[in-house]
């Protein structure tokens, strides 16, 4: 059941305002606002006149900026892939398994501090198709930056493979992450090593079988 908020929350980002009282960042206000109204109300609960009115904003800057909630959620996946991409490439003389594991980690560290935003957004978005497939291209998109990150390219068949691969363990490592209470993410991260190293040993046996093409694969 979603929580009913006391009163409207204000954006973390709309603290910092320009001379006129405006946010100096709308989309950042935008996106702040949301996140924290989601992990409130419940993002179907959320309207589109509450974002601007928490994030400081009037109606015709939010259609400027950001229109709809789902083009706020696809503008939120981009600055989470944003933060991803600040820590630069893995190090690359570390193994494969690491090298993601350390990119991966790094989109859950960026989606740590809100929480329970994110996980009101993903759990509503499961009952509206719609918003889902228009924000497949995003996840796409999410998944191959990490893919490249890691230094185990994203481009051709392969490629898709390995985004496919990769989209599995995300899935899998998120839903443990929306249940994980330690500071440190002990949980997810165990999760997401064990299920790193089971495709690892996949891979290892398929080398010894003198089979390259599903290695590759």
């Amino acid at each position: 059941m979603a929580k009913k908020a006391t009163s409207k929350p204000k954006a973390k980002a709309a603290k910092s305002k320009s001379k006129s009282g405006a946010p100096s960042d709308p989309q950042a206000a935008i996106i702040d606002a949301a996140l924290t109204l989601a992990g409130q109300l419940g993002w179907r609960l959320v309207r589109l006149d509450d974002i601007a009115d928490s994030a400081g904003i009037d109606m015709a800057t939010l259609y400027r900026t950001l229109p709809s909630k789902t083009a706020i959620v696809a503008a939120w996946m981009r600055r989470i892939d944003e933060v991803v991409a600040t820590g630069g490439p893995a190090d690359a003389d570390d193994p494969a398994k690491d090298r993601l594991f350390d990119v991966v980690m790094r989109r859950f560290d960026a989606l740590q501090p809100d929480r329970d935003g994110v996980s009101a957004i993903a759990r509503d978005l499961m009952t509206d198709p719609a918003a889902l497939i228009c924000l497949f291209g995003n996840r796409r998109r999410s998944l191959n930056w990490m893919l490249e990150l890691s230094g185990l390219g994203s481009d051709g068949f392969k490629g898709r493979m390995r985004a496919r691969g990769l989209e599995l363990i995300m899935l899998s490592t998120f839903r443990v992450w929306l249940r994980d209470d330690s500071r440190d993410m002990s949980s997810t991260m165990a999760h997401l090593d064990r299920q790193l190293t089971r495709v690892d040993q996949f891979l290892g046996r398929a080398r010894n079988r003198g089979k390259p093409e599903t290695v590759e694969a």
